[in-house]
């Protein structure tokens, strides 16, 4: 399989005419930064309720400002109202399996192996091994394997007349029982909600495990995506490539902080 792909299908709006509207019946002015994000204005417009810091309570900080104030200040939980949904393709089930561990601040559609049939699947192969010859044989052998394996079971059970069920519940059977030899390298699809502070604890909680490739691949594509779509909730991350040229993601830690307005 090529490497893993990420799309971004989703992402945040706002309707100005409906904060104006909200603005004018309080005689209240916001002070926007140019170049500001729909998602990055979202957040400020949503944190500056919580004070009805505008028009003259509002200071002169950015937008970026005042994203960056809210992180450090550790009140993320305003970030939340900002989320994407990204469609990643061309990973294996070993990763998903990890991702989808990542239940809070993030809603998770994957591609079923009880509904499609995988008799013509591709495998991920993890790029360790690209290196080793000997080694990528194995991989590749039991990955064909699996493949007829696959097959034949889905044929004997398709053959066998004393399973009475409607068809719909009995080729998930079929199905259910013949996945059970593919492996996790198996390639999958996946579509992830998720919100921006959800976002930020997986790029630090995963984007940096030095010994798993693929989960820092998929990391450091979400977050060029990401920061792309909001550099101020990104701001103190970034992708370091390690000697062998492969992405990792770090945090920069940003001491600075105060009260927010």
């Amino acid at each position: 399989m090529t490497e893993p792909q990420v799309y971004i299908i989703t992402r945040p709006t706002l309707d100005l005419k409906q904060i104006e509207r909200f603005l004018s019946s309080l005689n209240l002015k916001w002070l926007r930064t140019s170049g500001a994000t729909e998602a990055e204005e979202l957040i400020e417009f949503s944190g500056r309720v919580c004070y009805l810091s505008f028009g003259e309570k509002q200071s002169p900080r950015s937008n970026g400002e005042y994203i960056r104030n809210l992180i450090t200040s550790g009140h993320e939980s305003v970030l939340e109202h900002a989320s994407w949904s990204l469609l990643l393709t061309n990973i294996s089930r070993a990763f998903t399996h990890q991702l989808v561990r990542h239940r809070v601040g993030i809603a998770f559609s994957q591609l079923s192996q009880q509904y499609h049939d995988e008799g013509e699947a591709q495998f991920v192969m993890p790029t360790e091994l690209a290196s080793f010859p000997e080694a990528r044989a194995v991989w590749e052998a039991h990955s064909q394997s699996s493949t007829r394996a696959y097959e034949l079971l889905k044929s004997l059970l398709a053959n066998d007349s004393g399973l009475a069920m409607n068809p719909k519940e009995r080729n998930r059977m079929i199905r259910s029982a013949a996945r059970s030899v593919l492996p996790n390298s198996t390639e999958t699809k996946i579509v992830m909600t998720a919100n921006a502070r959800a976002i930020r604890h997986f790029l630090k909680i995963r984007g940096n495990i030095l010994g798993d490739y693929e989960m820092r691949l998929v990391a450091a594509r979400i977050l060029n995506i990401v920061k792309a779509e909001a550099p101020g909730v990104f701001y103190d991350f970034k992708v370091h490539h390690l000697p062998d040229g492969s992405p990792q993601v770090i945090q920069v830690v940003d001491e600075t902080a105060s009260t927010p307005d």
